[in-house]
């Protein structure tokens, strides 16, 4: 009998497909179906729940904040939880970072600061043109698709996408060593084609792209290129930052600092819709309403975030401890890999944002199916869905992480002995 998601839903769900059951409650890492099973979460809302589902600091603060009638919905007026989350955002994140950026609220899901960001450097440069690199990923609106790499869902788009020029990534296959080397010999050149660009948009970890890393010498480098050509730089933190490489913004080891940044996802810290643009008070150029958005005043964030900034943020006791269960990760991961060298190749990302890179999809993904059965959620990602793809939530304690390890390395083995016997 067909239930009502069959009936109602858009063939368009993802997740659901790969995870086909109904959950009704979480709590950490934990998800729990109808049937009473749980699962531990290795998917994290793709990177949104760092703090874990229903943290209770967090879910004090807002039902305290709702039990008193706080404003929910206040477009971009002033509020009094606005007013304490930017003051907890300058306080604790960008004074001590020697940041004297701006915030620009804009509609609620990571795409909708992409636009923004893609628009202001446009607006300000007068240049039309921007770089975006090899399997980036940015969103799927039509401007952020546009400096989307993946195929899937350029597909998706309907029309044409113009003024992005597409650029190979840190380590991309076939651009040698320097695959900066490009966009500094085009840039020089007056005869390349490469219209002088406004902003690059990169990300730091390529989450969605294959867990591909940059190194800091090609960030300092990127960095660099763009000074000498006056090229904004645009840092899509909007998966890799709040903390998930090991410290806030995935960018600080490198010690650049981007024009503009783009938030989003673990922001809110519980899992409510909230972005943010964070950009240089020299290039606020906006007039008043030339972007805005119905929902980009979203007070129920505004609590949660701050309150993860107060609870988190002060210091770096939970960053260090993020990295050294980054360094756990690492250690199993490539264990696994050298284990079972004919399923893999190596391992991928950098902190809590690692994975294996399988020979091909199919691997990956017969994997990720074997770990759900054991009560483990964990997806897939890169160009061919080839990368066994950890984000699990940061407040894991080394105990649950092991536990979900060991699931993982079960699956493998099992699918190991399964390749085994087809090939014999």
């Amino acid at each position: 009998m067909s239930n009502i998601f069959d009936v109602m839903e858009s063939s368009v769900q993802t997740y659901a497909r790969s995870f086909p059951v109904t959950f009704n409650k979480a709590q950490g890492v934990w998800l729990h179906d109808q049937s009473g099973k749980r699962y531990l979460d290795f998917l994290a809302g793709a990177g949104t729940l760092n703090y874990g589902h229903n943290h209770p600091v967090l879910k004090e603060a807002l039902i305290d904040y709702i039990q008193q009638d706080g404003i929910a919905h206040g477009l971009d007026m002033h509020t009094s939880a606005k007013a304490a989350f930017l003051t907890a955002l300058q306080q604790i994140i960008l004074k001590p970072r020697d940041m004297d950026h701006v915030a620009q609220f804009t509609g609620p899901t990571g795409t909708n600061a992409v636009e923004a960001a893609m628009k202001l450097a446009r607006k300000v440069t007068g240049r039309s043109n921007i770089v975006a690199f090899t399997n980036g990923f940015h969103g799927v609106s039509l401007g952020a698709l546009a400096a989307t790499g993946n195929q899937h869902h350029r597909g998706g788009a309907g029309t044409s996408m113009a003024d992005i020029s597409r650029l190979p990534y840190d380590g991309y296959p076939g651009a040698g060593e320097d695959s900066l080397l490009l966009f500094e010999t085009m840039l020089n050149d007056n005869s390349s084609g490469l219209d002088k660009p406004a902003a690059v948009l990169f990300e730091v970890v390529q989450g969605e792209g294959g867990l591909n890393a940059s190194s800091f010498k090609w960030l300092q480098r990127l960095e660099k290129i763009c000074r000498k050509h006056d090229i904004l730089m645009i840092a899509d933190d909007i998966q890799a930052g709040c903390g998930r490489t090991g410290t806030f913004f995935s960018f600080e080891p490198a010690g650049i600092k981007p024009d503009i940044i783009t938030l989003s996802k673990s922001l809110s810290g519980m899992g409510l819709p909230f972005a943010l643009v964070l950009l240089r008070p020299e290039l606020d150029q906006w007039s008043p309403g030339e972007h805005n958005g119905t929902f980009r005043g979203n007070n129920h964030a505004f609590v949660t975030a701050r309150k993860a900034l107060e609870t988190f943020w002060q210091d770096d006791t939970f960053a260090a401890e993020v990295r050294a269960k980054g360094e756990l990760l690492t250690e199993r991961m490539q264990a696994m890999v050298h284990r079972f060298p004919k399923l893999f190749s190596k391992v991928k990302g950098r902190g809590m944002m690692q994975g294996i890179a399988c020979h091909d999809g199919d691997i990956a993904d017969v994997i990720t199916s074997k770990c759900f059965e054991r009560g483990l959620i964990i997806e897939t990602a890169g160009p061919n869905d080839e990368v066994v793809k950890c984000l699990c939530p940061l407040i894991i304690t080394k105990d649950e992480l092991k536990q979900g390890l060991d699931w993982l390395e079960e699956a493998i083995a099992e699918t190991a002995c399964e390749q085994l016997r087809k090939a014999s």
